[in-house]
């Protein structure tokens, strides 16, 4: 999951704010959430789809049959599908063929790393994500969730709902996806038989409901042999609801908060040489306009929007997705990891945060260890890290913890060791995520969202001196290879040494000095 990952609200996972629709269950068509009316404009844009689920519940090869019966492949790729029910020895193509890229995804059979598929339907333009559904590549899941417009969940229609299941509906919940779909799939295996279908269909209802999704339909299908993937099927008279291509073609990208309020996250600043001194970034929700007044949160300091700049033109207005760079009147301080408000409700300068995140490393979470919190542009050493709860992932009821491992959805509580700007995810995404990132060995070791942000007095970073990283003469010797023996050297030796300390201190990084 990247730092960019939007990664919900203020509720718990077991029991998420009160649900925007209500899912009904019916024999003929499963279950299906009440729509908001969209507009055509949004009903043709790109729509960004997730599949994931238990591993071997088809997804590679459901997104397969989806490009080999929606879209218009090269003739090559046709013929090698049309090769692979030779190769295969059951008469039946192998479409994961055009899904799976990775040698090692061919000979086990498996996907092991998220593939990006794209294609087009009469309506609109589809940009596919098929994700792994091993357990151990969870994280691998998590990241191509989070620039989901919908998910499609499968399961096998002889096992029905699996603790993975469960665990991707958790992170998609987590990470904002507020609409799903559930594939049945491998309905061919059960006879197409219709009460099978509605006892998992009821399973995933009451398991949506624990969560914040605002659609949720389920599908019975067969991805082999293509009943209603992008055709209706004769084996399912019983089903009347839509095909999954007839579904997702009516189904509204991920809406943009452009009306909401404005939110720019600084990532550079920029310069001619001359007079323009302009603050780049990518607009994460809301609008600016030449003339608006806007504020860095972190310090306070305002001043009025002199020019929008943009590849080789000026803009009046930038939008939320709008890459831009925006000088000001006044030439304040403001640099990388700022955030860029409007005279509306402005971030939180927090130094606390509540959050909810799924521990992604190998490695379980070590209290003693240095973190960093990584939001849009910002890197804030973490004083204290602390687990208070799980969500178990039977009972989907969350029960008091200290600690946790990898592929866990954790409750917790972070002290920062210095203030930034940030948002509850629920009122503003881009700017209500973060990674946690180790700070010794830069790994990404989880990623979540703040539910809620507090400011306050700043806590102390601890000083774990028994783990601390020893800060040697041995290992200052590059940094001190011009120095000798004398007083004045060991001095400067000294100096040299408390400032890389300093740099350590503020990076979250517990060091002691031995000379």
């Amino acid at each position: 999951m990247s730092a960019t990952a939007r990664l919900k609200t203020n509720a718990t996972p077991a029991a998420s704010a009160s649900l925007p629709a209500t899912i009904v269950a019916t024999p003929a068509s499963g279950f299906q959430a009440s729509r908001s009316a969209t507009s055509a404009r949004e009903l043709n844009g790109i729509l960004r789809l997730l599949t994931c689920g238990s591993v071997d519940d088809g997804k590679s090869t459901l997104i397969g049959r989806l490009l080999f019966d929606a879209s218009d492949l090269y003739d090559d790729q046709r013929a090698t599908i049309e090769r692979s029910k030779l190769a295969g020895g059951s008469g039946q193509p192998d479409f994961s063929l055009l899904v799976d890229g990775l040698a090692a995804e061919r000979e086990q059979g498996i996907t092991i790393d998220i593939a990006w598929r794209y294609f087009d339907t009469e309506k609109r333009r589809f940009v596919v994500i098929d994700s792994p559904g091993h357990e151990q590549y969870t994280r691998n899941m998590a990241s191509g969730a989070s620039h989901a417009d919908v998910a499609i969940m499968l399961v096998d229609a002889r096992s029905g709902i699996k603790k993975q299941t469960r665990r991707h509906a958790a992170i998609l919940d987590l990470v904002g996806v507020r609409r799903v779909v559930l594939a049945v799939n491998k309905m061919d295996l059960v006879d197409f038989d219709q009460a099978k279908f509605n006892a998992i269909a009821a399973d995933f209802a009451a398991l949506t409901q624990r969560f914040g999704f605002n659609e949720a339909i389920a599908i019975p299908l067969s991805a082999v042999h293509g009943d209603n993937v992008a055709r209706r099927s004769a084996h399912t008279p019983w089903y009347t609801g839509p095909t999954l291509l007839e579904h997702l073609d009516s189904l509204p990208s991920r809406v943009s908060q452009a009306g909401g309020a404005f939110r720019m996250p600084v990532q550079t600043v920029l310069r001619d040489g001359l007079d323009f001194r302009g603050l780049a970034g990518t607009v994460t929700a809301g609008a600016v306009c030449v003339g608006d007044r806007i504020v860095d949160a972190l310090s306070g300091q305002s001043s009025r929007v002199l020019r929008i700049a943009t590849m080789g033109r000026d803009l009046e207005m930038a939008r939320a997705g709008q890459a831009v760079a925006i000088q000001l009147e006044h030439d304040l301080d403001i640099a990388r990891g700022a955030v860029l408000s409007g005279a509306g409700p402005e971030p939180v300068t927090a130094t606390s945060l509540d959050v909810r995140f799924v521990w992604l490393n190998e490695a379980a979470f070590d209290p003693k260890a240095a973190y960093l919190l990584r939001t849009a542009t910002d890197l804030v050493p973490i004083a204290k890290l602390q687990v208070d709860a799980l969500l178990d992932l039977e009972s989907l009821t969350t029960r008091a913890a200290s600690d946790c491992g990898m592929n866990d959805i954790a409750l917790a509580h972070i002290d920062l060791g210095r203030a930034s700007a940030v948002d509850a995810f629920g009122d503003l995404p881009d700017t209500g995520c973060f990674m946690i990132v180790d700070t010794l060995t830069g790994a990404s070791v989880a990623g979540g969202v703040v539910t809620a942000a507090h400011e306050g007095a700043l806590r102390a970073a601890p000083n774990h001196t028994a783990d601390a990283f020893v800060l040697s003469r041995e290992r200052l010797a590059g940094l001190c290879a011009d120095l000798g023996d004398s007083m004045a050297d060991q001095a400067e030796r000294e100096r040299r040494a408390h400032e890389v300390m300093a740099l350590f201190a503020a990076a979250g990084v517990a060091a002691a000095l031995k000379l």
